[in-house]
């Protein structure tokens, strides 16, 4: 993938290939620090407790604005420049976070840090998902979710040693290490491939090339809606458990990490049992996001602390294969021309929910209090479904 002119020899495909999956690891971590750090960061802040929706807003912001140009950065940067790029953004972010004075900052780099999330996610999403190959897909989330249950796991073990800082500087030191390989990796692409040109190869007509202007629209509206709908369903649910275990669950810190890794490793290791067994791509969408609409009942209900923890770990266990499954549909009922760009615009519109609708969140609670978040995600899960009903409606797989 990236700046290739003709195949890759084996060596060099397989070097992408896992430094996109470490890439997916890193990019993960800090979804799952910031949600566990934020107690203790808004404590160091002397900030309110919803203000966590305004770091997630605003990071939102620069990586909406970058995923509507991945399409056109891939073709003109290649996917290993790209992510170097991202890298570096990302590192500087992270920094600035590790040393903020107070809220003020940390607010100002989110919007690197969205950015630089944007361009990694968006452009080894787009790059996979036109190979075809469904596994790497979902290896690659499933790197996604080790990060991201790795994360409150580092976020504990600072804090616990005195400070929440520690782990963004981690953070940024691995960034900066992703920046090196990937640069390594564009030099050995360009001398294995050589300077030889393509022959253009022959576009394959799809059905999608027939639909009315109108129809493509409804088409493109309704998927960017379940990708909007699904992460702010699968991030409000991550971010936001620590601040209810603690705050409404009365956990403690080193209890609160253990649940927070509970939900984001149900996550993973779904993801990587369905890189070793697929299903089909429809089912697991279709099962999953119904299964998450009982498990996120169940916290609503509360029947107890342990069963309501372990609504979260059911919780991300059926979203695990819902958004890799998702991002593979999306050549099938479009053709790869058009999802070239679109896959990119999926990405993001995930991160505009994940943002958004967690923010969303985080107003709710400031609203009212932590016992909101029960039927907040039972209301996204539910619209998950109605918004996957629709795009089969409109676009059908056959």
């Amino acid at each position: 993938m990236g700046e290739q002119t003709r195949p890759a020899p084996a060596a060099t495909s397989r070097g992408s290939d896992l430094l996109s999956l470490g890439s997916f690891v890193i990019l993960g971590l800090p979804d799952g620090m910031l949600g566990t750090a934020w107690p203790s960061m808004r404590a160091t802040f002397g900030a309110p407790v919803g203000d966590l929706g305004l770091i997630l807003l605003l990071s939102t912001v620069g990586s909406v604005l970058v995923t509507a140009f991945v399409g056109r950065l891939i073709r003109r940067l290649g996917v290993p420049t790209l992510i170097a790029v991202a890298g570096g953004v990302a590192a500087l972010g992270f920094a600035g976070f590790a040393v903020a004075p107070g809220l003020w900052l940390t607010l100002a780099v989110a919007v690197l840090i969205g950015m630089s999330a944007g361009m990694m996610d968006g452009g080894l999403n787009t790059a996979v998902a036109l190979t075809g190959r469904a596994r790497l897909l979902n290896l690659l989330h499933g790197a996604y979710g080790i990060g991201t249950a790795i994360g409150p796991l580092v976020v504990t073990a600072a804090i616990l040693t005195g400070s929440w800082r520690p782990a963004y500087v981690v953070q940024a030191a691995l960034d900066l290490v992703l920046v090196a390989l990937w640069l390594h990796q564009r030099r050995r692409v360009r001398a294995s491939t050589g300077s030889a040109v393509p022959a253009p190869a022959a576009p394959v007509p799809h059905p999608s090339a027939q639909w009315s202007r109108r129809r493509y629209g409804g088409v493109l509206i309704a998927g960017m809606s379940v990708f909007f709908l699904y992460t702010g369903l699968e991030v409000g649910a991550g971010q936001w458990e620590a601040s209810f275990a603690r705050g409404y669950l009365n956990l403690s810190a080193g209890a609160t990490g253990l649940a927070t890794f509970g939900y984001w490793g149900a996550l993973t290791a779904v993801r990587i049992a369905l890189a070793i067994r697929p299903a089909r791509l429809a089912v697991v969408v279709r099962w999953g996001s119904g299964v998450a609409v009982l498990a996120a009942a169940v916290i609503w209900w509360q029947p107890g602390v342990v069963v309501t923890l372990l609504g979260f770990v059911v919780l991300g266990g059926a979203l695990a294969g819902v958004f890799p499954a998702l991002i593979a549909l999306t050549p099938l009922r479009l053709g790869e021309q058009r999802a070239h760009d679109v896959i990119a615009w999926q990405v993001g519109a995930a991160a505009a929910g994940a943002a958004g609708l967690s923010a969303l969140i985080g107003l709710l609670i400031g609203a009212t209090s932590l016992a909101v978040l029960g039927p907040a995600l039972t209301v996204l899960a539910v619209a998950v479904v109605v918004a996957e009903l629709i795009l089969d409606r409109l676009a059908p797989l056959g």
